[in-house]
């Protein structure tokens, strides 16, 4: 199960941090900028190979500190069939450096059109009716459920198949998430209420040995009560919880995803740690081509501070 693969290499580095490696140009220190136009000039294949440079020196920095990576896929999409290419150089890395891999595409439709999106994520593909091959082979995927069960169901077939999961978008941690999600039905719910019901009904089959389903959640740092509540509706889904840092979120906040045992809940930074280099917190120490060293600190910053703060959740 993906779940017990995720709380197994959690409790090996006493982190439930996850790097968001989202990057952009802007993002990238000058000498990896350097080498990469000077080998190939300023075109997207050039962007690409920065990309990935720049990931690479991110995660050999960071692998033994956090269990899992999540690639958002738009950053590397905008970049053309290079991108993609990086974004899955990148992917192959982290697995080869023992990490879990999340692909942040929000996938979402249906029928074979959703079984085509799962496969290429985390299923397998059938060339001339008999072989299967892995494309990308993330160990999750996040997934949209505005569709429904038929938009989710593919998904959860490969999860059951493949020992993969899922993150289902339940309560983002977007400022106008509440146009839709915070929408009160006829029966007194919240839409962000009635999907995460939906979430615990759909993982009950997919829960291993540590009590926890691969079928997950989406909840965002930026909102605490809502995590709080959504905690107690979703006692078996593992929360990922975006919005720490650069939107907002504290340490304090993402408390409220977890469950008494410490467990339940992974908390993503991108920002803060892929331009750690930059913060104030870190820039008087380390320069520009130390930016692994400043992820590194940045890091283990943030995986402890969180760590205080779920135990303190419990205490009191």
């Amino acid at each position: 199960m993906f779940a017990d693969r995720l709380i197994e290499s959690i409790k090996a580095k006493n982190s439930c941090v996850v790097a968001g490696l989202d990057p952009r140009i802007e993002y990238i220190p000058s000498q990896i900028l350097k080498k990469a136009f000077n080998y190939c000039g300023t075109d997207l294949k050039c962007a690409a190979q920065a990309i990935y440079d720049f990931n690479k020196g991110l995660i050999d920095s960071i692998y033994d500190v956090v269990p899992a990576v999540k690639l958002q896929s738009a950053y590397y999409e905008m970049y053309g069939a290079d991108g993609v290419k990086a974004f899955y150089k990148t992917a192959n890395y982290a697995k080869k450096k023992g990490l879990l891999v999340i692909a942040d595409a929000k996938r979402n439709d249906i029928g074979t059109t959703a079984q085509a999106y799962s496969s290429a994520f985390i299923g397998k593909i059938s060339i001339e009716g008999t072989t299967l091959r892995s494309v990308l082979d993330a160990d999750a995927v996040t997934v949209n459920p505005y569709l429904g069960i038929d938009g989710i169901k593919p998904f959860i077939e490969d999860c059951n198949k493949y020992r993969k999961g899922i993150f289902i978008l339940v309560k983002t941690s977007n400022k106008s998430s509440g146009q839709i999600q915070d929408l009160v039905t006829k029966d007194g719910k919240t839409i962000y209420e009635i999907v995460a019901n939906h979430v615990e009904e759909w993982g009950a089959s997919l829960i291993g040995k540590n009590g926890y389903s691969s079928i997950g959640a989406v909840v965002g740092a930026t909102y605490p009560n809502q995590a709080k509540e959504l905690r107690s509706v979703m006692k078996h889904a593992y929360i990922l919880v975006p919005g720490y840092g650069a939107q907002g979120g504290t340490a304090e906040d993402a408390a409220n995803s977890f469950n008494e045992d410490g467990l339940g809940a992974i908390i993503n930074a991108s920002r803060s740690i892929m331009c750690a280099y930059k913060a104030d917190i870190w820039k008087d120490k380390y320069t520009e081509n130390q930016f692994a060293e400043a992820a590194r600190a940045e890091t283990i910053r943030m995986r402890d501070e969180i760590n205080i703060a779920v135990k303190k959740q419990f205490k009191g």
